[in-house]
């Protein structure tokens, strides 16, 4: 008797829907957290060249806070215009369109040379990037269905805790041609970051594919697979009731969560543009020193940021973790005020290990505690209310140091403003079900709304 061969188990064979998801994390993933990156970078290079664009075009640090500031306010008022052209033109066509015209505005940006061409600048690169982050958060709602969206999520946000990291030591070496060709270091790394972007954005648009059907490296069985299962969640998430967003803004939670992101927003972006002038007041370092420092607080935040993820995975209530992060900021805000420049390096990490982790906890906890009926759009107005902390604190900070000449006093207003949160956590509505890991979706829809928490 010749025996038959054994049949493949279907565990041992992956199915059609879960090769496909494999397919797209592999092929579209990497150049989205590209993206990512270079966006990110593109965002808060400024802060790197706060002294030079004070000598060579006059911007004084009020100048300064409120350009960089200035393009939050362009971001938000044109975030959701944005995504609904992305829905009509699709993801390939609209997110390389994003990326390609932020990159031509740095790149202007090397001719700046007046404070009026600094504002109109940072605004329009605001404008340039609206709808970016959302905008891929909602092309994982098209292509992956709600059990595999918290994995590619995860993935893409570590896009931006690398971003952190590299952005110092990158701008930091540019500037390092500071006199090449007669021309300014600063002028020099506009010029080539934005090239680089520009660059980065026509390669996306050969590898972006907007939607299932034309993939050209799904089998039909995939497709169908696919299509089917994103298809299902669809169809749940639309038979969900419509909140306006007046009743979302006097709704007690949003509220309450929109209040305690802002004073996140606050800390996470004062130091983000203010930490490279910190840096510099140690004294005799180049600027590619300065971004090898200035890098220190994020390598030690995300470090911290995962190990906290996963000690508090599946936490039954995860507010005591986010209040004592949030204290941390306010500590290491504090701190920064007293002693050497280079104990201030010090507290500053403190800062940023405390927001960061803030962050981490924040999203799951919000997306946990709000009812599903509402969690959606109220996430939204939370993450579009919460980042115009990006437009408060380098506009406070500026003003406060032209005035007092020290950052002192935006210091101590941002410690206020994390104890304050902190305090306002112990009101959060502690989550009924299991809880989800750190920096993961705890529902479905929630993941899209999820926002630009750095």
């Amino acid at each position: 008797m010749v025996p038959q061969p054994l049949a493949k188990s279907s565990e041992s064979e992956p199915d059609a829907e879960s090769r496909a998801v494999g397919k797209f994390l592999r092929r579209m993933l990497p150049i989205l957290v590209l993206m990512l990156l270079v966006n990110q970078m593109d965002r808060t290079n400024v802060g790197f060249v706060q002294d030079e664009l004070r000598a060579d075009v006059g911007v004084s640090a009020t100048a300064y806070g409120l350009g960089a500031g200035l393009f939050f306010i362009g971001y938000a008022l044109f975030e959701v215009p944005s995504n609904m052209l992305m829905e009509r033109f699709g993801a390939r066509v609209w997110l390389t369109r994003i990326m390609i015209t932020w990159g031509l505005v740095i790149l202007a940006m090397c001719l700046i040379h007046n404070v009026t061409t600094f504002y109109i600048l940072r605004f329009v690169l605001g404008v340039a990037e609206a709808g970016f982050f959302p905008g891929v958060l909602l092309y994982f709602t098209q292509w992956l269905p709600d059990s595999s969206r918290g994995r590619a999520s995860a993935i893409f946000l570590g896009g931006s805790a690398t971003a952190y990291i590299v952005t110092g030591p990158i701008t930091g070496a540019l500037l390092e041609m500071h006199g090449v060709a007669g021309i300014a270091g600063w002028r020099w790394m506009f010029a080539l970051e934005g090239t680089f972007s520009i660059l980065v954005g026509i390669v996306a648009g050969f590898f972006l594919v907007s939607r299932i059907s034309e993939a050209r490296w799904l089998t039909d069985e995939e497709k169908t697979a696919l299509s089917a299962a994103v298809a299902r969640d669809q169809e749940a998430r639309s038979r969900a009731p419509k909140v306006s967003r007046f009743r979302l803004l006097i709704h007690p939670q949003v509220a309450l969560l929109t209040a305690v992101f802002f004073a996140m927003a606050l800390t996470g972006y004062a130091i983000t543009f203010w930490l490279p002038s910190l840096v510099a007041e140690i004294g005799g370092l180049s600027p590619f020193q300065i971004g090898l420092l200035s890098a220190i607080p994020w390598i030690c935040a995300v470090i911290a940021m995962y190990s906290m993820s996963h000690f508090t995975d599946r936490a039954p209530d995860r507010r005591p973790y986010l209040a004592v992060c949030l204290v941390l900021s306010a500590v290491g805000a504090f701190l920064a005020t007293l002693g050497s420049p280079w104990f201030g390096l010090v507290a500053i990490t403190l800062a940023a290990v405390g927001g960061k982790c803030a962050a981490t906890l924040f999203w799951p906890m919000a997306q946990a505690g709000l009812d599903l009926k509402i969690a959606a759009a109220g996430l939204a107005v939370v993450n579009s209310l919460g980042n115009l902390g990006g437009f408060v604190s380098p506009t406070l900070f500026g003003y406060l140091k032209d005035t007092t000449g020290s950052t002192h006093g935006g210091l101590y207003a941002l410690a206020v403003a994390s104890v304050l949160a902190a305090l306002g956590v112990g009101f959060m509505r502690r989550p009924s079900g299991p809880a989800a890991p750190a920096g993961e979706p705890a529902a479905s829809e929630p993941a899209v709304a999820t926002g630009e928490a750095r």
